[in-house]
């Protein structure tokens, strides 16, 4: 399981334990498992998805940034208004 925070300006939109997450890189989009490499990304304007034990979820945004460490996923985001 990966540890993801998902961060606006404004609130923090999700923190909990997920199976994947997909985000929208700056050459197209692209998905986040267990034990993926260290990264850090810019996002561009598009769908952010993540998948729990409840379901999957998708957020709008308008951008940001994503860093990935030791199955720790942080997205700094903005919102599609």
């Amino acid at each position: 399981m990966l540890k993801l925070k998902v961060i606006s300006p404004e609130k923090v939109i999700f923190k909990g334990e997920v199976e994947a997450v997909k985000v929208p890189g700056m050459l197209g989009s692209f998905e986040i498992l267990d034990n993926h490499a260290p990264i850090i990304s810019s996002l561009e304007s598009g769908n952010v998805a993540f998948t729990t034990k409840e379901g999957t979820q998708t957020v709008e945004i308008e951008g940001g940034f994503v860093e990935v460490k030791k199955n720790e996923v942080n997205l700094c985001v903005e919102l599609h208004q």
